[in-house]
């Protein structure tokens, strides 16, 4: 959902809250809650539940008392209690949706010692809340570099500041343990105000931070994912997928959560698979197995004396040997179940472009050198030259030709006149003779 903040600016660039998809000011938040009760009165006239939710910077989500009873509503900027002074964030959700939260995040709404809120905040809360908010990035930037000073092996991954301006939070990221008595000094004296450090882990800085996952999307921890389950590598082993750390690790360097999406479902279908531990027994020899395909319900064996011939049986083929060799009845051979049952001719699906897009595969074929493209020009243009000079001196020889063939002519033209003439002589002297 996109919100009215986010529509273009003057000069055509995306205007935006500069939040990051973590909206600041609408429902486009990445852990925005559907209140689909809202249009909905409590029945018997009974009132409203007493608390709301408020979510402050990223995705911290706190459960607050209206104990003033203010008409309050999902976009509501309001003023909490905090530990010393107030603190400023935005109503998420309302009514008894807000009791169904609680009690899925095991919050006793019961307890006394729950905080408040105060008001709807004013136009000067606002302006000190966007105020400090501004001056996060700086202070995170000077932060860093007073870690870097004091030489601490430590990340400060994110600034937030309470609404009051009065403490700002530091998160940070570390692998062992990290003495910042003398880094909250530094940053105390520089900052002039009351410093907290609280230290997260990687699942949770790339959740508070954001950014795109290998599949192309945003990541699911940014958008969608609330709690962080343990993933282990037999996720991935049961899924058959390639232990390569650079493939199954997530920006925060861990195992990614999608490993556990498909699990129950490869769960699922093992149990009624194979065990890739099972050896048949043949009269032909030992066979082992070497391959599974959980989709197609095939398992690949080979004979201990041969390894590098493989057998394709469906599981049912091997779960009936299995049975036989239980019952210590030794098949003859694998080909035999290969041979019979599967004789598949396998279609080849041929993809065709009808959108008008590259093919993959323009890339593949390697590049031509330099050289040789400067030497296929190079016999290209001397061979056009001498197709020229051939021309030329073709033309020349028949310009040639054609002259010497009308000297010839004219030649004759003139010796056919001088004899004519002379004729006429003899004539005219032979009749005055």
């Amino acid at each position: 959902m996109g919100c009215s903040s986010c529509s273009t600016d003057k000069d055509g660039q995306p205007r935006g809250c500069k939040n990051n998809g973590t909206c600041g000011t609408d429902g486009c938040n990445k852990l925005t809650v559907f209140d689909w009760l809202s249009n909905m009165s409590p029945p018997n006239g009974e009132k409203p539940f007493a608390f709301v939710e408020v979510r402050f910077k990223n995705s911290r989500k706190e459960f607050f008392k209206n104990t003033e009873n203010l008409s309050l509503s999902i976009g509501d900027i309001v003023a909490t209690q905090a530990q010393s002074g107030h603190d400023v964030g935005m109503v998420t959700l309302t009514g008894e949706l807000v009791k169904v939260q609680m009690k899925r995040k095991k919050v006793d709404f019961n307890d006394p010692e729950l905080p408040k809120v105060y008001r709807k905040a004013s136009q000067k809360d606002i302006d000190i809340w966007q105020k400090c908010r501004d001056r996060e990035e700086e202070i995170k930037k000077r932060a860093r570099e007073i870690a870097i000073i004091l030489k601490l092996q430590m990340k400060i991954s994110d600034v937030e500041f309470q609404g009051d301006g009065s403490k700002a939070t530091f998160y940070y990221t570390a692998e062992e343990r990290v003495d910042f008595r003398q880094l909250i000094k530094d940053m105390a004296k520089a900052f002039g105000i009351r410093i907290e450090m609280r230290q997260i882990g990687y699942r949770q800085e790339a959740q508070r931070l954001g950014g795109i996952g290998s599949c192309g999307r945003e990541l699911c921890c940014s958008t969608w994912l609330t709690d962080f389950r343990s993933v282990s590598t037999s996720a991935a082993r049961y899924q058959q997928l390639s232990l390569n750390p650079q493939k199954l690790a997530g920006q925060c360097g861990k195992l990614k959560c999608c490993l556990n999406y498909e699990l129950d479902v490869y769960l699922d279908a093992l149990k009624d698979f194979p065990s890739q531990d099972t050896k048949l027994q043949t009269e032909k020899g030992l066979a082992f197995c070497q391959k599974t395909d959980i989709f197609k319900g095939k398992l690949w064996f080979s004979y201990k004396e041969d390894p590098a011939n493989w057998h394709v049986l469906s599981k049912e083929q091997v779960k009936e040997v299995l049975e036989k060799n239980k019952n210590k009845v030794k098949v003859a051979s694998l080909e035999e179940y290969e041979v019979e049952n599967l004789v598949e001719i396998e279609e080849r699906v041929v993809f065709e472009n009808v959108v008008g897009q590259d093919s993959l595969t323009r890339f593949d074929k390697p590049k031509r050198s330099n050289r040789n493209r400067n030497r296929n020009r190079k016999k290209k243009a001397s061979g056009a030259n001498t197709a020229n000079r051939n021309k030329q001196q073709g033309s020349n020889t028949n310009k040639r030709k054609s002259n010497s063939g009308n000297n010839s002519n004219s030649a004759n033209k003139n010796r056919s006149r001088n004899n004519n003439k002379n004729r006429n002589r003899n004539k005219s002297r032979t009749k005055n003779e």
